[in-house]
């Protein structure tokens, strides 16, 4: 948040994505923090993502120290940093911090998350002693659902699902802000179909789903991660909310 008031550095990576002095200074303490608390399990962070040779296993954490670049660099308050932990292809474990908004969500057990207020500090908090307030998806109004989309990545692909389904109302974000909006029962759907990093989306998956929303591919299945092979690129995907129960007749 000190880059974040003043004028951060910036570089244009291999991709033509801008990295900040703030994404290596909040990967740097993150990267300390998991290897003191869980030192046996290896940990992907987006900038340091080069080197996929060594096996990740069953379980590892998925980083993204910055999450929303673009939107830092203009000074909006919709970028977050993004924790996640993976087993067995499924984010079982999320955290997402969105400093400039005070607004932290993770999940505190496999069908429980929560959000607190959580301002930005150089002496941290102690959780148990938050406020906090549990996170639930809603299901989705029939007549009209209020869609969620990417502000710097919209494409006709997202237009087109949106002109087949009943849209009421929707919004821009960016970062993991948009899980976050249909984990907190303020969206129904978030349709994704240009390019993302498993790091982009694992935290705010693990908050939605743990809050009782899911995330599918375009085909319909499940969103899953440590996809090697892909080089952990995730196809496209759609993020929903709460399942309307099944009729009983």
């Amino acid at each position: 948040m000190a880059h974040y008031a003043g004028n951060t550095e910036i570089e244009i990576k291999a991709d033509l994505s801008p990295v900040t002095a703030a994404d290596r200074d909040s990967q740097a303490i993150i990267l300390a923090a998991l290897k003191k608390l869980a030192p046996d399990i290896p940990v992907v962070s987006e900038e340091v993502a080069a080197d996929l040779t060594v096996s990740l296993g069953p379980r590892f954490f998925l980083v993204d120290p910055l999450d929303g670049t673009k939107e830092f660099i203009k000074k909006r308050t919709d970028f977050t940093i993004n924790v996640a932990l993976v087993d067995r292809e499924h984010p079982r474990f999320g955290l997402v911090y969105a400093p400039a908004r005070s607004l932290l969500a993770l999940t505190v057990a496999s069908d429980k998350a929560v959000e607190v207020t959580l301002a930005p500090n150089a002496s941290g908090a102690d959780f148990t002693k938050l406020a906090q307030t549990e996170l639930r998806a809603r299901i989705a109004d029939p007549g009209g659902l209020t869609a969620v989309v990417s502000l710097s990545h919209f494409d006709p692909e997202t237009e087109a699902f949106l002109s087949k389904h009943r849209i009421a109302d929707r919004s821009s974000a960016g970062s993991a802000v948009k899980f976050l909006e249909i984990a907190r029962g303020r969206a129904d759907v978030y349709p994704r179909f240009g390019p993302t990093m498993e790091w982009d989306t694992a935290a705010g998956h693990a908050v939605l789903a743990a809050a009782g929303g899911y995330a599918v591919t375009a085909d319909g299945e499940p969103l899953l991660y440590g996809k090697i092979a892909a080089g952990l690129r995730n196809p496209g995907f759609v993020a929903w909310g709460r399942k309307a129960p099944e009729s009983r007749n």
